[in-house]
This record gives C-alpha cells, structure tokens and sequence, in this order.
C-alpha cells in the first residue's frame, strides 16, 4: 500500500483503494475519498466530497441539506484512523482501529452538497496503539467543526 510522491519533499497522497485496504467503512458510511499531506506520525487532512445524492440528506434536511454535525466528527474519525493505520503500518486482517473519545467538539458552520470537506486531523499523542488527535473540518477557509478525540488498535476475530 504506497502513496503517491513525486520527490523526497513532496506530499504523500492516500487514494480511496488504500484508504479502503486501511479501514473497514464502506457505503454508505465511508466519509473519506481520499487524503493528502500524509506525515508519520504527524499529520494528515482527509477529503470528502460532499454530493446531494448522500443518503442522509433525505431526511436532514429535505427542503434545506446540512450534513449532520456527528457524521462531519465520523469523517474527522476516519482520518485520524487512516493516519494511526499508515503510520504504524498496521495490517487490517484481525485489526480494527476503534474510536474511544471525544472532547472539545464545537460546530461553526454548515456543511452543505457541493462543498468539500477537509479534516486537519494531527496527531497529539501517542502511546502503542492509542492516539490521540486534534481535528479541523474545513470548508475553504471556514471552520465547519473542530474537536479532540482518541482511537485505538484492537485484535478483533477474522470470521
């Protein structure tokens, strides 16, 4: 599983089949196309592309979308997961990445079709297989959530 790079200081680029061998969200709940800027154990922003025809919009709301505040944390979620599973390279066969906290989630600005969602997810801390991480959604240049939480690795049964 390899990103993409075009020199020793360029950016590494995670694309949507990396990002489904590294965590087991699928339709509908897979919020993460892709990711870019991918540091070791640093960093890493997650794209979404935000389209009307999500299933969720349906219902929230039918005559004004908003994508849902906690599916906008879901997606910040997944990126810190892609970025805990290429930083500590983990092969997913009976490993799951687990999501265990959440602090500090604040909401600022509506998330809408059309937009593209960006997660800012950092790394704050790590120890074995807990992380801890800061995240940013973005929508340009405006703050659509920001929040605080902590994942961690677990074997879990291969069926």
């Amino acid at each position: 599983m390899s990103g993409t790079t075009t020199d020793a200081t360029a950016s590494i680029s995670i694309d949507i089949g990396e990002i489904l061998a590294r965590i087991p969200h699928r339709y509908p709940f897979l919020l993460v196309d892709r990711a870019e800027d991918f540091v070791a154990n640093e960093s890493v922003v997650g794209i979404k592309c935000v389209s009307v025809n999500e299933p969720f919009f349906q219902g929230h709301f039918p005559d004004y979308p908003v994508m849902p505040g906690v599916l906008i944390v879901e997606a910040m979620a997944q990126t810190g997961a892609v970025l805990m599973s290429k930083t500590l390279d983990v092969d997913p066969a009976g490993k799951t990445i687990f999501f265990t906290s959440l602090d500090n989630c604040r909401f600022r600005a509506p998330v809408r079709p059309g937009d593209v969602l960006r997660m800012n997810v950092r790394i704050v801390k790590s120890r074995g297989g807990l992380f801890k991480f800061a995240g940013q959604a973005m929508v340009g240049d405006r703050i659509a959530a920001e929040a605080e939480f902590a994942a961690m690795l677990v074997e879990t049964p291969t069926s």
